[in-house]
């Protein structure tokens, strides 16, 4: 199948609440793309109208060309989590995932591929009640993963999980947007998208406010900023601040400068014999270029959506 994600136009209202107000963008294979904005933004309620959860007043969600209702085989065809905690509790991990492949007509064999493949190891044989979050995140993408599908669309696949849980899942799923898939991953984790998506899309009140590369908003975000590192924090803020500069604290021994060059800087500094161990461009990072968004957009001002 196609392993594109289309979403064009979409409304969707509760009552008084308007919770998509157009919303448009497209998941394309071979990338991890970040699906991000605030609570209330409407990324929980797209992703439920992308897998037939939720029904648009107004527009199209295509999987494939499709619409997910219309998929044939959709657990072979889709892979998503959007609630690591539904599952019935009494019942074994390895029963929840048996339970799932037997209704697509998944073998056996499967199941313990994937949760060999998650690292859920000795534990699958025990009460999915008894799991943690992060155990529960692992066995919610373990069962994504069933019908080895072409698309993926995780939410919040991060919560809960440790360090090290989190780095594996990092590069877990860049790999498998190597393998061609199309990959929708939405968090609130700026940082972890910043290590694994290479495209973002940005949402605020339903509507779509960045769809860009993730290398392209950093680079928006890192121009025309230096970053200095000194010991004499105080007289350099005294020595670049008069001359034009916006001087932000960003550290106990580093600051970040606006409005001018890092030529400009050096020259200042060696000039007033103020001490400094680096003088380079400023790379921002996911998280500060998302808050310049949040910044410059009032669609991030308290979402109407869900």
């Amino acid at each position: 199948m196609d392993a594109t994600i289309e979403v064009s136009g979409l409304r969707k209202r509760f009552g008084q609440v308007l919770a998509l107000d157009g919303m448009s963008f497209t998941v394309r294979p071979g990338q991890v793309t970040g699906f991000v904005g605030p609570n209330g933004a409407g990324k929980s309620t797209t992703m439920r109208v992308i897998l037939g959860l939720d029904t648009a007043d107004e527009g199209t969600a295509l999987v494939g060309g499709m619409p997910y209702p219309k998929l044939r085989n959709p657990l072979s065809e889709v892979g998503a989590l959007l609630d690591a905690g539904a599952l019935q509790p009494s019942r074994t991990a390895r029963n929840h995932l048996l339970w799932l492949a037997h209704s697509q007509g998944l073998s056996a064999k499967r199941v313990d591929e994937v949760a060999e493949l998650m690292g859920l190891g000795g534990a699958i044989r025990r009460r999915a009640g008894g799991y943690s979050l992060g155990m529960r995140q692992r066995l919610g993408i373990a069962a994504a993963l069933l019908g080895d599908p072409a698309v993926l669309m995780l939410d919040e696949p991060f919560n809960g999980l440790d360090p090290e849980g989190i780095l594996w899942v990092r590069g877990f799923l860049r790999s498998l947007a190597r393998e061609g898939r199309a990959v929708l991953v939405s968090s609130h984790l700026m940082s972890e998208l910043q290590d694994t998506a290479e495209h973002l899309v940005v949402v605020g009140r339903g509507q779509v406010v960045a769809d860009t590369a993730v290398s392209r908003l950093i680079a928006a975000a890192s121009n025309g900023r230096v970053t200095l590192r000194t010991p004499s924090r105080e007289s350099a803020m005294e020595t670049l601040s008069p001359a034009g500069a916006i001087v932000t604290v960003t550290g106990p021994d580093t600051l970040v400068i606006e409005g001018m060059e890092a030529e400009r800087v050096v020259s200042l500094l060696t000039r007033d014999a103020v001490p400094f161990a680096e003088v380079s461009a400023h790379r921002a990072t996911l998280e500060e270029a998302y808050m310049d968004l949040t910044r410059a957009s009032v669609e991030f001002h308290g979402g109407a959506g869900r």
